[in-house]
């Protein structure tokens, strides 16, 4: 009996080891570990795009806990596919990850941007368009770099879409063309737009002079209300006879700026750009992060899509400076050339950024509302690359 109760404690304790992280991590799931750290540092001490940072590094966290991922993600029979038709042993992040599978939440995320946005800048200024086409630069040099290294050409198109700045449209892309991509080109977008300060600032400051700096630009005209609601549903209808690809995501976009133009719908215009999309962000968020698993996301494949995002972004950056440095040269001094690293889509911190450098040189220069006029062109214009890349290479 008593020889009976030894091996009974022995396989208790046995049963306790060996379902404990401890003795199932990887040195890749402690690496994925610092890093999600690292990121949560940023998020929260550096409030470097808390709103998105935090989600994704908590959901890296928490699916690089040893042990975890079957739990939280679930498990499966050997030779059984994770397929949503499989109703048995799902876990929450794996319920969480079907609106990134089937791409629900980047449109839906589109419908609370164009709900906060006011187009008004970009309507009073129809040639922030060019600034914000400039700014997609990075977008298609990085898709000839990523084409250079390897890559077939639907991942490279989905690598590429990192240099537009824009979370959403990456991920997007991203599933559509290159799904096993996802992780690493979401993560990518997601972190450089969070340092999107330290990215843009220096180049800003390297690629214009103290004079074009200083530059002061006219206030912009009173756009009619009238214009703001016509506006939307012009834009969408051109792009979707022209450009069928991008209408799931400017379709949203666009729809969300009807909800808040037309003064009819307060109610759906306070949800979409309040309740919705912080609900859809912190899914998406984690959703993201959970699929950041160390011995995925550590190789050198992810390295080179790292190298390439960081390129595209500054490139892109760039892109959108020389079109407002040649603008400022043809309106002779008339366009500060800050606002063209507004171009990216980023929305509304790369305008802010615009704003901060211009007042570095004079405190009484305001560039805010200048600079959101290339600012939302880039959102524009990113939804449109999103749609010429997969009319190209889907």
């Amino acid at each position: 009996m008593q020889n009976q109760l030894l091996i009974d404690f022995g396989e208790i304790f046995s049963n306790l080891w060996s379902s404990m992280g401890l003795s199932q991590g990887t040195w890749q799931n402690y690496v994925m570990l610092l890093i999600s750290f690292v990121l949560m540092y940023l998020a929260i001490v550096k409030k470097y795009e808390p709103m998105l940072l935090l989600p994704i590094a908590f959901g890296m966290f928490l699916i690089n806990i040893p042990g975890a991922e079957k739990i939280l993600w679930g498990t499966y029979p050997e030779g059984v596919e994770h397929t949503y038709d499989n109703t048995e042993n799902r876990g929450l992040l794996w319920y969480l990850y079907f609106g990134v599978d089937k791409v629900i939440y980047p449109p839906l995320i589109f419908l609370g941007i164009g709900a906060m946005t006011d187009f008004g800048p970009l309507i009073a200024n129809p040639k922030s368009m060019l600034i914000g086409a400039g700014a997609q630069l990075g977008i298609f040099i990085a898709l000839f770099g990523a084409v250079l290294l390897g890559f077939t050409g639907a991942e490279a198109a989905a690598i590429a879409i990192i240099g537009g700045a824009d979370g959403p449209t990456a991920i997007y892309v991203s599933k559509m063309l290159a799904e096993h991509l996802v992780p690493t080109i979401a993560i990518a977008a997601y972190s450089y737009m969070a340092l999107i300060p330290a990215i843009q600032k220096p180049v800003m400051r390297l690629l214009t002079t103290k004079k074009e700096r200083a530059i002061k630009m006219k206030p912009l005209r009173q756009v009619s209300k009238v214009e703001k609601v016509i506006f939307p549903v012009a834009v969408t209808l051109v792009v979707g006879m022209l450009l069928p690809d991008a209408i799931p995501l400017l379709g949203m976009l666009m729809l969300g700026n009807l909800f808040r133009e037309s003064g009819v719908v307060e109610r759906l215009s306070s949800q979409a750009q309040n309740g919705l999309i912080n609900t859809v962000t912190i899914f998406l968020g984690i959703s993201v992060g959970c699929k950041a698993k160390g011995e995925i996301f550590l190789t050198s494949q992810t390295l080179g899509i790292l190298a390439i995002g960081i390129i595209a972004f500054y490139l892109g950056t760039i892109g959108g400076l020389l079109v407002a440095k040649l603008m400022c040269k043809l309106t002779k001094g008339k366009i500060n050339p800050l606002i063209g690293s507004a171009g990216v889509s980023a929305v509304p911190m790369a305008a802010r950024i615009s704003e901060d450098v211009g007042r570095e040189t004079d405190p009484s220069n305001h560039l805010l509302m200048h600079a959101m006029g290339p600012n939302v062109a880039g959102v524009i214009g990113s939804a449109l690359a999103a749609g010429v890349l997969l009319a190209c290479f889907g």
